[in-house]
């Protein structure tokens, strides 16, 4: 895999090239890593769905560099867009508004909506801007994993999804670590826009922009990334629990689970488990949750044994992520006596 230094001009002009061209090139973000493609042709953008193994109609984020180049593909966004956008760019806040009917098809999924977002990541912000130089108007790009899959928030964890062929422009570990929070600004007024998926960017401040309620999904929303009811998964299977049920599991499993069962918890078992402590802080467990799935299954857990996170506002992200990572989890993966 051809890693380099994110901080390296020469870096930035060789991924700007490759992407300009066509290819594929990963790069960090705040959030997570992105696979990306030059988000106005459509034959670059089906390279993702491919390397993703993401079916077509699945629609990716769309990176610029900015409010005017958004306008690329959203000519008229909306006020409420416009607000966000002005208030919370660059950061982890992706806004789904009215696309141009003739660009970034592919990138929509086929839909008359785009997601569009301005990252808060140097690097990031350095590839836009020199593929904007070439004429790219903006970069597509979903997390850089195998569909339904951890994460990455790191150039490593790249390279063990996609291997040596992928292009990745080396940023450091992630700032954020869970993906941006997505507000779907389609809806006519008197309709207030509605949190598609959180976010570490809390609802409370994106609200503060707004000036009114965000509404919660409606039946009818565009289809939007990272809102499947399985996702985010690692190899092992994740069971999320409240803190009492947590341990009397641990107190009552055989002595053998502690070698094969990773526990994710603020609550800390005897000595002997394969234990991970999950930090007070919920931006803090944001940071490291991805990273921590991908260690345990790298330690070859079993499976994964996870405390639920308080039910406050500022944890929101972080238990949306456990609790989709934890759909598809068997029941009968559970240890017992």
């Amino acid at each position: 895999m051809a890693v380099l230094a994110g901080d390296d001009p020469a870096a930035i002009e060789r991924a700007a090239n490759r992407l300009a061209a066509g290819d594929l090139v990963a790069f960090p973000t705040e959030t997570v890593y992105g696979l990306g493609a030059r988000a106005d042709d459509d034959d670059a953008v089906a390279r993702i769905f491919a390397a993703k193994g993401r079916p077509a109609d699945h629609p990716l984020i769309v990176h610029v560099a900015g409010i005017e180049a958004a306008r690329h593909f959203a000519p008229e966004p909306g006020a409420a867009a416009l607000a966000l956008m002005a208030a919370l760019w660059p950061g982890p806040l992706t806004v789904i508004v009215p696309r141009h009917p003739q660009r970034g098809a592919a990138a929509a999924g086929g839909q008359a909506s785009i997601g569009l977002r301005m990252p808060g990541h140097a690097v990031a912000l350095a590839l836009l801007r020199a593929c904007a130089a070439r004429g790219v108007p903006g970069v597509a790009a979903p997390s850089a994993n195998r569909y339904g899959r951890v994460s990455p928030t790191t150039a490593a964890h790249v390279a063990d999804e996609f291997g040596a062929a992928l292009l990745v422009l080396d940023g450091g570990a992630c700032a954020v670590g869970i993906e941006s929070a997505i507000v779907d600004c389609t809806a006519a007024a008197p309709l207030a826009p509605a949190l598609l998926r959180p976010g570490q960017l809390g609802r409370e401040r994106i609200e503060a922009v707004l000036g009114v309620p965000l509404r919660e999904r409606p039946a009818d929303a565009p289809r939007a990334p990272g809102t499947l009811e399985a996702h985010y998964a690692p190899r092992a299977p994740v069971h999320l629990f409240d803190v009492d049920e947590l341990a009397r599991r641990v107190a009552a499993a055989p002595a053998a689970a502690a070698q094969t069962v990773a526990v994710y918890s603020r609550l800390v078992p005897a000595a002997g488990w394969r234990h991970r402590r999950m930090p007070d802080d919920a931006a803090a467990a944001a940071h490291e949750l991805f990273a921590a799935l991908r260690r345990f299954d790298e330690q070859g857990a079993s499976v994964i044994w996870v405390e639920r996170p308080p039910p406050l506002a500022a944890w929101e992200g972080v238990h949306d992520r456990l609790r989709r990572a934890a759909a598809a989890a068997p029941v009968e993966s559970l240890p017992s006596r």
